[in-house]
């Protein structure tokens, strides 16, 4: 293999493998990008055996050839070099050399029948979504996906598209919940779309869609999660399992509803939570006649209280959440207005931006 290649190609190219390689060197080889010359293009491949990117960058092709070398070293060597053409060539023993102007490195590679066979996917019927809207939809539940790995059905955000327009992400961890419903327009699934997409390859859908301006489109193969971008192809591995029923945990009938402004209630919190325990980060939210006060309490660092003038004329309520949840909510938001609906103290509430239904979260109780 031997070829010249622009900084900023080259760069780029590698740079979008940087948090797909293997860095727990389970299997060593992953730690690695596989090159590969094809049609005037220099093709790269990166895989954790779970996340798997391709993706090609234009480039003088002097001689075919491919080979696998560190990714970090690669990418960290580019990133010094000046602007211009780069010139990689294939030695002997699979070493890569980087030549540019005076500079000589060379990188110890592998051979690349050593590297895993990499997945590939036959679908060509893909659904063209909005990236903005995609990215927002993954934004608004990645953070209430569950960390248990005893309990890894809940590790990814459940991908639902239950007919030809409208396309749900439910995540929960046992003890909040996010759903998103949004509407899209360019759907072609052949039938219901029910899938568990993990968190690693959330990440990297997030990653290489924002602040893209490329057309985006998704698919589903077998087991695999699939996203193009430009040049970029994602291969997701799914999760297997039964995700659960989400529509049953989401309370239909609540006797309280509350109004209340997202940045006064957001800033409150904050100020509130930095007293409260570090690890359960409970606070009190005690509702009366148009007034909120939070309230936490620490033995150890002191307590912290702030009042609030809300929309409520219902009774007096007390119940206790973990502030970070809330938090969580209210910054996914982007309204003046949030609402809070609830029952008791024992039971959860739902949070949504006031007069809408298409953003709902769900948070369990705790007692204080």
């Amino acid at each position: 293999m031997k070829i010249e290649i622009q900084k900023k190609d080259l760069l780029g190219l590698i740079g979008r493998t940087q948090n797909i390689v293997e860095k727990r060197n389970t299997m060593p080889v992953l730690v690695n990008v596989l090159l590969e010359t094809a049609n005037n293009q220099l093709k790269a491949y990166a895989t954790d055996l779970e996340v798997s990117l391709t993706d090609s960058s234009p480039a003088v092709i002097k001689e075919d050839g491919k080979v696998a070398v560190s990714a970090k070293s690669l990418f960290d060597l580019t990133k010094e070099l000046l602007e211009g053409p780069i010139q990689l060539t294939k030695k002997d023993n699979n070493y890569l050399e980087i030549r540019q102007g005076k500079f000589l490195s060379k990188i110890v590679g592998v051979a690349a029948e050593e590297y895993p066979v990499f997945p590939t996917y036959k679908s060509e019927n893909f659904s063209k979504i909005d990236a903005a809207e995609f990215k927002q939809m993954i934004d608004k539940t990645i953070y209430s996906v569950s960390n248990d790995e005893t309990r890894y059905h809940l590790n990814g955000v459940f991908f639902e598209a239950s007919d030809k327009n409208n396309v749900t992400m439910v995540a929960t961890d046992g003890h909040r919940l996010s759903l998103i419903k949004k509407s899209f327009s360019n759907l072609t699934f052949n039938e219901k779309v029910g899938v568990i997409i993990p968190k690693k390859g959330l990440f990297e859908i997030k990653k290489l869609i924002e602040n893209t301006v490329e057309d985006v489109y998704v698919a589903v193969e077998g087991s695999q999660f699939i996203v193009k971008c430009g040049t970029c192809v994602l291969m997701i591995r799914l999760i297997e399992g039964k995700y659960p029923n989400y529509q049953q945990f989401i309370p239909q009938k609540l006797s309280h509803k509350i109004k209340i402004p997202r940045e006064s209630i957001l800033s409150s919190l904050k100020k509130v939570s930095l007293l409260a325990n570090a690890k359960s980060k409970a606070i009190l939210l005690s509702f009366s006649s148009n007034k909120l006060e939070i309230t936490s309490s620490n033995p150890e660092l002191g307590d912290a209280k702030d009042e609030l003038e809300i929309d409520y004329a219902g009774p007096e309520l007390k119940i206790g959440f973990n502030a970070r949840y809330i938090e969580d909510v209210l910054k996914n938001i982007e309204q003046d207005s949030v609402e809070i609906e609830l029952n008791d103290q024992v039971s959860p509430g739902v949070l949504k931006a006031f007069g809408k239904n298409d953003y709902v979260n769900v948070v369990m109780p705790m007692r204080i």
